[in-house]
């Protein structure tokens, strides 16, 4: 009688916990591996756009330099055209006082 109990118990807590069938797992995994599929393919979507950004970013900062090295050359070339209307009227005013000795 005991090995019957026994044998009863022990088929018993066999299908109590189960097991877990292939179409089961498939049924539980398929669900995630969408999930994962679609944020995958929005973070390789947000990559071409960080990228495109950054090739952007590149360009700007290209231009902003070259801009940035015109306006230096052109603020030179006002100071340098600053020094010689000083020199010139240095030079008008010296000829004025000359020609006022006269």
């Amino acid at each position: 009688m005991k090995k019957v109990l026994v044998l009863v118990i022990a088929v018993m807590f066999t299908f109590a916990f189960g097991c877990a069938t292939r179409d089961y797992v498939k049924q539980q995994t398929d669900p995630l591996a969408d999930r994962i599929g679609k944020l995958e393919s929005k973070v390789n979507n947000l990559d071409s756009k960080v990228n495109a950004i950054d090739k952007k970013a590149g360009e700007c900062c290209t231009t902003a330099d070259d801009a940035t090295k015109r306006a230096e050359a052109a603020a030179q070339k006002a100071d340098d055209a600053a020094k010689r209307a000083e020199a010139a009227a240095e030079k008008a005013g010296k000829a004025f006082e000359l020609q006022q000795k006269k």
